[in-house]
């Protein structure tokens, strides 16, 4: 009997050092999913690499991947003056990657795939909603400019899809609402983490790490880092987290940016006009690896988002013991309690400089265990877990398969 087939369609390159809560999603979705599924990436790719428009077998993560590079992208974390969706859609029509399951994480692709047959899922990430009515730079995000064409597109698309799976209960409640015809197909979905890479250390270690990290940078031995870790991009908001580090005034404290995108180079020039240069480290993209060490010796991660879903990094920062100070949206609010983090009810530098001293200088509040028992629910094994027994159930129901223990 042969295996079904899941096919995951997103503008990336998994063995790149990518950016992105998205990115990470599907890195976990390949990475456990049960080997009686063949799974494949339509992508990005390097020419010098691989060859472009030809499928490749290839190990990620352990596991065997069907990887097509659909056109050549050598840096996905950095956007051009083309969307790379747009490239991204072009290229796909020239394709049909029909499969039993298709996954997509961007609503443009499909505008190819509406009479493609299989199963198509279609994951939200963000409150689309709260997405189109931010205020600021509408070149973020191209729809932004275009609301009203973005909705027009998607009610055209979405009745195509079997699923509709949004990370925000807040979103999926309003795809509901929009579409009351499919309303059975849209539902919530937790988030998750790959629990085998983020975990908490005891303290012995985490304190030798954290003064090893101290001494390589020339820090002083007393420095309380926060760390910020994403996209260097307008819906993250690093501008206003390096204004609110200059608002807390605590020259102990020391920032830790792992990130890239389009506004490092206005981020650097932002902490040189306020002249923090010397409490803040701008890390670059980091591999998942680094990034948990990070977390853990982190006194507190910091969200300064205009808008979001549910980011797998606060899940992440959780689950190596480390509290996490937010501004007011997506989902991140409702997950954390009083003593796993703080919610800012203004986007302000001041709101969100009295939130971070109140937690780096009172750690004893927000204790390790609090937040991993917060972020337990979400851990990779379990979710992925029943979304892959969920599929192969339905597959089942189709061809009359074994059942997948």
């Amino acid at each position: 009997m042969r295996k079904p087939i899941l096919t995951i369609f997103y503008q990336y390159n998994p063995w790149n050092k990518t950016i992105g809560g998205i990115q990470t999603l599907i890195n976990i979705f390949i990475k456990y999913a049960p080997q009686e599924f063949v799974v494949r990436l339509v992508g990005t790719g390097d020419p010098q690499k691989e060859k472009i428009g030809k499928w490749h077998t290839k190990e990620f993560a352990g596991r065997e991947l069907e990887f097509f590079p659909l056109f050549a992208l050598k840096d996905d974390n950095v956007r051009s003056l083309i969307p790379t969706t747009i490239k991204y859609t072009a290229a796909l029509r020239k394709y049909c990657f029909t499969s039993d399951f298709m996954h997509f994480h961007r609503l443009e692709p499909t505008l190819v795939t509406r009479h493609w047959q299989g199963e198509k899922t279609l994951f939200i990430h963000n409150d689309i909603q709260t997405q189109m009515q931010t205020v600021g730079n509408k070149k973020a995000i191209l729809w932004r400019r275009f609301p009203a064409a973005y909705f027009a597109l998607e009610k055209s698309l979405v009745g195509q899809f079997n699923q509709i799976l949004s990370c925000n209960t807040d979103a999926a409640e309003m795809y509901r609402q929009r579409y009351p015809s499919i309303a059975d197909r849209i539902a919530y979905i937790k988030n998750s983490f790959d629990n085998e890479i983020f975990y908490a250390w005891d303290r012995e270690r985490t304190e030798a790490e954290k003064s090893q990290l101290i001494k390589q940078l020339g820090l002083h031995e007393q420095t309380r880092f926060i760390l910020f870790a994403g996209r260097l991009h307008p819906q993250k908001d690093p501008l206003l987290l390096v204004r609110a580090l200059a608002a807390m005034q605590e020259p102990s404290v020391h920032l830790l940016i792992a990130g890239d995108g389009e506004l490092a180079s206005p981020l650097t020039a932002e902490i040189s006009r306020l002249g923090i240069e010397q409490q803040v480290t701008m890390l670059g993209a980091v591999a998942p690896n680094e990034l948990a060490k990070l977390h853990r010796i982190s006194h507190t991660f910091v969200l300064s988002s205009a808008y979001e879903g549910l980011p797998l990094v606060v899940l992440e920062a959780l689950a190596c013991g480390t509290p996490v100070v937010t501004t007011r949206c997506g989902e991140t609010p409702k997950l954390l309690a009083t003593d796993s983090g703080i919610v800012c009810e203004e986007r302000t530098p001041d709101a969100i400089a009295n939130a971070l001293r109140k937690v780096v200088l009172h750690p004893e509040n927000y204790p390790q265990e609090s937040c991993i028992r917060t972020a337990q629910p979400y851990a990779a094994r379990t979710v992925v877990k029943d979304v892959y027994n969920d599929m192969f159930s339905r597959w089942q129901q189709h061809y009359q398969s074994p059942i997948l223990v």
